[in-house]
C-alpha cells in the first residue's frame, strides 16, 4: 500500500513538478513580443527592441514570474540608457524596482527606485521613485509612513489607481509593525476594492496578504470570508485555475482553523475542478492535500483510492492540460530568443572586428599619407631651401665678380700714376661695397637702396671711363621708391656689361641710359646704351677673353629663374641689339 502510494507520488512529480502555470493569453502575447523581437533585431531597430523585452517583462510581471520579468527588464533598461531615452528608462527602471521588490532584493529595488527618480520626466514620477527609495531605506517606521502617505496623495490626485493600491497594501504592512491591525485591515480591504476592476493578479496577492493577517490572528471566520468573496469575483469565476488555487487557500485557513472535514470537502471540488479542466500541477497540490489530511486520520482505504482515481485520469489529465502546451511554447520561446540574442552578440562582434578592420585600415592610411605629406612638404622646405642657399650663393659670387673689375680700375689709377683719383676712387668704391654688404643678405632691397647702389656704381664707372661715356637714370614720378622692394644687384650686370663691352671700345663718347617706368602693377626696367653691340663685342675679345667663361649675366639669369621660381615674381629679361647699340628690357611685377 505505502509502494502504491509513494509510486503515485514520484509519477505525479515526473508529470506535474516545476511546471509554471501560465495563461495561454500570457503565451500568445509572449510569443507574438518575440516575432516583434526579432523583427526589431533584424532591422536593427534598438527602440523596438527595447519595447519588446519590456512588453515580455510585463507580461511576466504581471503573471506573478517576477526572476523572468527581472531578466527581461534590465535587457530594456540597458537599452533604453543606450539610447538616452529618459522617459522610457525611468519606466522600466521602476518596474524592475517594483520587481525585485518583490523578490526581496531590497537593496536593488532601492537603487533602481532612485535611479528613476534621478531620470523622472515629471515632478509626480519623480517623488513617486524618490518616495519608493525612502520607504524602503528608512529604518523608521514613522518614515515609511509618511513616504507612503505621500505616495498615496500623488496617485489620488493623478487616478494612478495601481500605484494607489500597491501604497495603502504597502501602508497596512506598517500598521502591522506598528500593531494597528484595525487600520492594516482597512489598508488592505481599501487596496483591494481598487485592484479588483482593474488588477485581477494584484487583487489576489492583496486578499492573501489579509487573509494571512486574519490567520495570524486567529480570527479565521473573517479570513474565510474574505476568501470567499474572492471566489464570488468574476476574474476568479471565469479562470478555472485561479479558482481552484483560491479553493485551496480558503481549504488551507479551515486546516488551520482545525475544521479538516470542511477542508476536505473544498480540496476534493479542488481537485475535481482541476481534473474537469486540465491542471495538472492543482490537482496534484489537491491529492497531496488531501493525502496529509486522510493520513492524520488515518484513513488509508481513502488515501488509495484517492491515488488510483489520479493515476487511472493522469493521461487524459495530461492531454487536456493546456499549461503544459503553453509552457513547452513559452520553453521554445525563450529558446529562441536565446538564440536570437547570441546571433545578435555574434553579428555585433562580427560589426565590431570589420569596423576595428576598417578603423585601422583607415588610420594606418590616414598615417601613410600624413607620412607622405610629411616627407612631400620636408622635400619642399629642402627644395626651397636648397633654391635659396643657391640664390644666397649666386648673389654672393657677384660680389667677387663685381669687387675684381672695380680693383681693376684702381689698378688703372696706380698703374698711371694718378694717385689723387685712384684715393677718389677708392673712397667711393668703398661706400659702394658698405652698401652692396649690408644688402647682400636680402632676396629684395628698397627700390630707394637699389636706385642708389646704381648711382653710386655709374658714378665710380665715369671715373674710370670718363672719356668713353655719359649717363642718364630716369625715375617715374608715381613709383613709391621706399615702399617698393626690387632683387639687389640685379641690374647691375647689365650697366657693368653695357660700360665694358660695348661703350669702352668706341672711339667717340657714348651715351648711357637707365630707365625705371610704372606700368600698371608691374616696374618696366630699360637700359640703353650706343656702344659697339653684342656681335661686335664678340668679334673685339682677345683669344684669352674667349677661352674665359663669363659669369655675370649667366648668374643673373640663374638668380631670375631662382626668384620667379621661389617667389613667383615672374620677371622677364630681354637683351637684344639696336640701331645704336643693345637695348635691355627688364619687367617685374610688383
Amino acid at each position: 500500500m505505502k509502494f502504491i502510494r509513494l509510486f503515485a507520488f514520484f509519477l505525479i512529480l515526473f508529470s506535474a513538478n516545476n511546471l509554471y502555470s501560465q495563461s495561454s493569453r500570457d503565451t500568445k502575447e509572449i510569443v507574438a513580443e518575440s516575432s516583434k523581437l526579432k523583427k526589431a533585431v533584424d532591422t536593427k531597430n534598438e527602440s523596438a527592441e527595447a519595447d519588446s523585452y519590456y512588453n515580455i517583462g510585463e507580461t511576466y510581471f504581471n503573471s506573478g514570474n517576477f526572476p523572468k520579468s527581472e531578466e527581461y527588464f534590465i535587457k530594456s533598461k540597458n537599452i533604453y540608457e543606450k539610447l538616452n531615452d529618459k522617459q522610457n528608462f525611468e519606466k522600466v527602471t521602476r518596474k524592475l524596482a517594483q520587481t525585485q521588490e518583490r523578490q526581496n532584493k531590497t537593496k536593488d529595488a532601492i537603487s533602481n527606485y532612485q535611479a528613476a527618480s534621478k531620470e523622472s520626466f515629471s515632478k509626480k514620477s519623480r517623488a513617486l521613485n524618490s518616495n519608493d527609495a525612502s520607504r524602503l531605506s528608512s529604518p523608521s517606521v514613522a518614515q515609511k509612513a509618511e513616504a507612503i502617505q505621500n505616495n498615496i496623495e500623488i496617485s489620488k490626485k493623478e487616478n494612478e489607481n495601481a500605484d494607489l493600491a500597491a501604497s495603502y497594501s504597502q501602508m497596512a504592512e506598517v500598521n502591522i509593525e506598528q500593531k494597528n491591525i484595525p487600520k492594516a485591515e482597512e489598508n488592505f480591504t481599501n487596496a483591494y476594492k481598487i485592484s479588483k476592476d482593474n488588477a485581477p493578479q494584484q487583487a489576489l496577492a492583496i486578499n492573501q496578504k489579509l487573509t494571512d493577517l486574519y490567520v495570524g490572528n486567529k480570527d479565521f471566520d473573517k479570513a474565510i470570508k474574505a476568501k470567499k468573496e474572492v471566489l464570488k469575483e468574476d476574474f476568479v469565476k471565469d479562470n478555472s485555475q485561479k479558482k481552484v488555487e483560491q479553493i485551496q487557500e480558503l481549504a488551507d485557513i479551515y486546516i488551520k482553523k482545525n475544521d479538516p472535514k470542511e477542508a476536505i470537502i473544498l480540496l476534493k471540488n479542488a481537485y475535481d475542478i482541476a481534473l474537469n479542466k486540465g491542471h495538472t500541477l492543482e490537482a496534484q497540490k489537491s491529492v497531496k492535500r488531501l493525502d496529509s489530511l486522510y493520513a492524520i486520520s488515518q484513513n488509508t482505504d481513502a488515501s488509495v483510492q484517492l491515488y488510483r482515481d489520479f493515476l487511472g485520469k493522469l493521461p487524459d489529465l495530461v492531454s487536456k492540460d493546456r499549461s503544459l502546451v503553453d509552457n513547452k511554447i513559452l520553453e521554445d520561446t525563450e529558446q529562441k530568443i536565446s538564440q536570437l540574442l547570441q546571433e545578435k552578440k555574434l553579428k555585433d562582434e562580427l560589426i565590431r572586428k570589420k569596423n576595428l578592420f576598417n578603423y585601422s585600415l583607415i588610420g594606418a592610411l590616414l598615417i601613410l599619407i600624413g607620412l607622405m605629406f610629411f616627407i612631400f612638404r620636408t622635400l619642399k622646405k629642402v627644395k626651397i631651401k636648397n633654391k635659396k642657399i643657391a640664390l644666397q650663393s649666386l648673389r654672393r659670387e657677384m660680389n667677387p665678380h663685381f669687387i675684381f673689375n672695380s680693383l681693376n680700375s684702381v689698378n688703372h689709377f696706380i698703374a698711371t700714376n694718378n694717385e689723387l683719383e685712384a684715393n677718389q676712387y677708392l673712397t667711393k668704391f668703398s661706400k659702394l661695397m658698405r652698401g652692396v654688404m649690408e644688402n647682400s643678405t636680402e632676396d629684395f632691397i628698397p627700390f630707394q637702396q637699389e636706385l642708389d647702389l646704381l648711382q653710386n656704381y655709374l658714378a665710380l664707372e665715369k671715373t674710370r671711363f670718363a672719356d668713353k661715356f655719359d649717363y642718364e637714370i630716369e625715375v617715374d614720378e608715381s613709383l613709391n621708391t621706399q615702399s617698393l622692394k626690387v632683387p639687389g644687384m640685379l641690374i647691375q650686370p647689365f650697366l657693368e656689361n653695357a660700360i665694358w663691352h660695348g661703350l669702352r671700345y668706341r672711339t667717340e663718347k657714348g651715351f648711357l641710359s637707365l630707365k625705371f617706368e610704372k606700368n600698371n602693377d608691374s616696374l618696366n626696367i630699360f637700359i640703353e646704351d650706343n656702344g659697339i653691340g653684342i656681335e661686335e663685342s664678340k668679334k673685339q675679345k682677345t683669344e684669352h677673353q674667349k677661352t674665359r667663361k663669363g659669369r655675370g649675366m649667366k648668374n643673373t639669369l640663374e638668380r631670375i629663374a631662382l626668384l620667379n621660381d621661389l617667389y613667383k615674381k615672374d620677371i622677364s629679361c630681354s637683351v637684344k641689339d639696336s640701331e645704336n647699340g643693345v637695348f635691355v628690357k627688364i619687367i617685374m611685377n610688383f
